[in-house]
Order: structure tokens, then sequence, then C-alpha cells
């Protein structure tokens, strides 16, 4: 007897067998698509850009699109562009001929730097298509320029015709600064520095208007946890201003003109104010927005802001004779530099690193709000904040030297104990007052701490300056004995 049959026994190697064939039948077709013949693509690159400014030379005889007929073109190596603008160009990919399709088509376009190379990203990025005779295909590529050199705009087309093939076409340019940015930094306080930016139109003057260019808006974008603010010296209502004065602040640069801009960067937070801003710290950098002749819009950066250091190490040989040294401990950041030496010592694990501020200094006083103007013979009380930097604790005493004070002098005691201090930031708070004998600009100083432990004494520089006012009856009589003079 038969065994009974299995109709559906077949099907899975039927239909295995059909996927087979049809993959088959699909390699087959692909590879006869890759021999058929193609027509070859041309490749056209335009970069786009605002006409430039120019004038005929006197008897010249122009066609009236001769100053934009060249603008669009992008040639091998073409003028000069610059940092902060983006750089735009066309693509044109075209099939000039009549009859035969260009096949599998893929466009791609890189823009090499000095330093990397980056892809430019466009519609037409690596996805196969045909164009049918007489047509074309387009895509605009864009890209903020941030490097200064030697650029190579790339682009790649391929195409199926006997086999895969392509063209490659490379276009160079050359990017340059158009501004020239100083910065110059003033420490205000221990939370406070004064950045000055000062900006120099450095483009070459190309023909009427060319090399012109107007900064549009200036900001100091400022490290997290400060905040700037632009100063602004001029209060002068706009309505009542000339037409001299309101060219002058719309911010028109000639080429070899500047501009100079002034911020004021502090601590935001009340944790940062307390920790100051030190030495080395990022303030952050400027940012310029410009528009040249014809409206082109570019934004470029400043390098990045830093705290300078205090004086006060360059100055230590004249605070042996502090009468020559300029250097005053108010609003210079002094105590905030220390600070922040001996905790990097701290965390570095040195114990001794000779001609370090914290070594030279390691107890700070500071006056707290001091007075800018005294009346003279009129005490006035001072606070003043000692800070022990060092690692150990500190047995101190205050002296205020009266053969070192000119002008203004210590009343009352002059040597005052402090008690001990504790290491790494201790601190304690004193009244001093101080008198006024003379008239006229003086420094207080005079100022020692003595370990009463060790017997080590510390010079501090000067703590502050201040004006001397005469009395409101003798400055009267002052000028009524000049009037009848």
């Amino acid at each position: 007897m038969s065994s009974p049959s299995h109709p559906n026994s077949s099907q899975p190697m039927d239909s295995e067998g059909g996927r087979t064939h049809k993959r088959a039948a699909s390699a087959t077709a692909l590879a006869l698509d890759d021999m058929m013949p193609s027509a070859t693509p041309t490749l056209k690159v335009m970069r786009l850009q605002a006409p430039q400014l120019g004038q005929p030379s006197a008897g010249a005889l122009l066609a009236s699109n001769h100053l934009l007929s060249s603008t669009l073109l992008l040639p091998d190596s073409f003028g000069v562009i610059h940092v902060g603008e983006t750089f735009s160009a066309y693509l044109g990919v075209l099939n000039a001929s009549a009859d035969m399709p260009v096949r599998g088509l893929t466009v791609s376009s890189q823009l090499q730097t000095p330093s990397r190379r980056i892809v430019l990203p466009s519609r037409l990025d690596n996805i196969p298509c045909d164009i049918d005779p007489s047509g074309g295909v387009d895509a605009i590529v864009a890209r903020r320029l941030e490097e200064v050199g030697p650029h190579i705009l790339r682009v790649e087309v391929g195409y199926i015709s006997n086999g895969s093939k392509s063209l490659r076409k490379f276009y160079r340019f050359n990017v340059t600064v158009p501004l020239h940015i100083t910065e110059t930094v003033t420490r205000s306080g221990d939370a406070t520095c004064l950045v000055s930016v000062t900006v120099e139109n450095i483009m070459e003057k190309q023909g009427a208007g060319g090399g012109t260019m107007t900064i549009s808006s200036v900001e100091f974008e400022a490290t997290k946890g400060l905040v700037a603010e632009q100063v602004s010296l001029d209060n002068v209502n706009r309505d009542s201003q000339s037409a001299v004065q309101l060219y002058d602040s719309c911010g028109r640069l000639e080429p070899g003109e500047c501009y100079r801009y002034l911020f004021s960067v502090r601590a935001e937070s009340e944790a940062a104010a307390l920790r100051g801003v030190a030495c080395g710290d990022d303030l952050g950098q400027a940012v310029l927005n410009y528009h040249k002749a014809m409206g082109e819009l570019g934004t470029v950066y400043s390098s990045v802001v830093v705290c300078p250091p205090t004086s006060f190490l360059n100055q230590t040989s004249a605070i042996d004779n502090t009468t020559k040294s300029k250097f005053v401990v108010h609003r210079s950041g002094l105590s905030v530099d220390v600070a922040a030496a001996s905790a990097q010592r701290s965390m570095s694990g040195q114990r001794n690193n000779e001609g370090s501020l914290d070594e030279t200094l390691p107890v700070t006083v500071e006056p707290i709000d001091p007075p800018s103007t005294m009346n003279l013979s009129v005490p006035e009380k001072v606070s003043m904040l000692i800070v022990n930097h060092s690692s150990q604790p500190m047995n101190l005493q205050l002296q205020m030297r009266l053969s070192e004070m000119t002008g203004v002098v210590v009343c009352g005691p002059s040597f005052l104990s402090l008690g001990e201090i504790p290491p790494s930031g201790g601190s304690c708070t004193i009244d001093l007052r101080l008198v006024a004998l003379v008239a006229g600009l003086f420094s207080v100083q005079g100022c020692y701490i003595v370990d009463l432990a060790s017997d080590m004494e510390l010079q501090q520089p000067a703590l502050f300056d201040v004006f001397v006012k005469l009395p409101d009856e003798i400055e009267e009589k002052k000028a009524m004995d000049a009037v009848d003079f």
C-alpha cells in the first residue's frame, strides 16, 4: 500500500526556490543597469554672495552686467572672505545630453579647513537619482567660517555608466580676519573685573565703500557663575545728540579705525562672590556682530579673557620703601589671589613653594569699604579683615607703625592683639580709628602683622588711598581771599 501523499510538503521548497530566483533576477537586473550607458553629468558650482561696491575708472566703458557677472562664479582660486561670515555655494548638476539620462547620481560636498574636514549637508546627500535628458538637480550648501587660513570646497559627483564612476572638483579660497580685537582687564575688587575690548577694522579699502563695516552689536558672554554688563560712558540723550555724535556712536568703522567697549564682569551668585574672582579664572569672551558694505552679516569672537594677577609680586622690591610703590590692597584682589594660591598648593600636596603668593604673604589685611575721602582732623573708623592663608594656626598681632605713616595716622592704640587665627582661611575683623593730619592725597600704610609665637613680621602693602579735604570754612576763606586779590 502506498503511503499517502502530502501536497503541502513541497511548498517550502517552492517558496525558497522562488525567493532565490527573484534575488538572482534582481542581481542580474542591477548588473545590467550598471552596464547600461549613462550621460556624463556636468557640475556647476557658484558662490552665493552680495555684489561688491565698485566704481569704473574714468573713460572706461563697462557692460551693464559687469559688476555682477563675475561675482557669482566660484573659480579654482577666488577672492578673500572673512571669519564670521557664512560661506554659501550653489551646486548644480546638469545633463547636457538630449537623449540619454544620467544614472545613479550621487553628490557630496565637504569643506576642508586648516584643522579639519567638515561635511556640508544638502538635499542631494548620497541619495542616488537619475537625471532625465536636458534636466538637472541642484542644492545649496552653507557653513559659517570659524578659522583663518586656506579653505577648500571639495565636491564629488558619482554616477553609473558601465560601472561606478565619479568626478571631483576642488575650489580654493582664503579666509582672513576682518577685525583685530584686543582685551585689557583691570581688577576692580575681589569679585569684579573691568574688561576693555578694542575693535579695529583691518580690512583693506577696496573701491568706494569697500572695506567699511558697521559693528551692529557687541556682547560679552561671561563664564558660568559670572555676569557681564556693558558700561556706558555716554549718558547724553540720543534725541539731543548732533548728527556727528550719532554718526560716531553708530559703530561704523572705516579701514584702520577702532572703537572701544567697556564691560563690568562680576560674580553673580552669593557663593561666587564669597570665593571671588582669582588670577587665572576665565571671565568669558566678547561676541561681535558686524555688517559689511552690502549688508553681509558676520560674527566674530575674541579670545577667552582671563583674570590677570595683581601687581603685588612685581612690586615686592618696592614694598621695602612704600613711598615708591603705587600698589594698594583695596580693590586689587590680592586676598583672593593669595587664597587661590594656597588652595592650589594644598591640592597639589606641595609643602613649600618659594616665590608663590601664599608663601610671600601668608597673612593678608584688607580694608572693608574704606572711605575715599576724609575730613581734616576728624577721626574715622575703618574695619579691617585679617585672613590666615597658611596651613598652621597663628597667634597674631596687628601693628600700625607711626614712623611709616604719612598724612593719615592711627588714632588710639596702634598695636592690637588678634589672638589665635585658624589656618587655611581663618579670619577675624577689627576696627581701627584713623585721623588725617594734612590735606591732600595719601596712602594708608605702615601696617605690619606679627606672629607672636615665631616673631615673624609680615609687612603689608598700602591698604587704601584716601583724599583728605579741608574744612568748608577754610575752603570758603580761600575762595574769598582769591576774589579780593
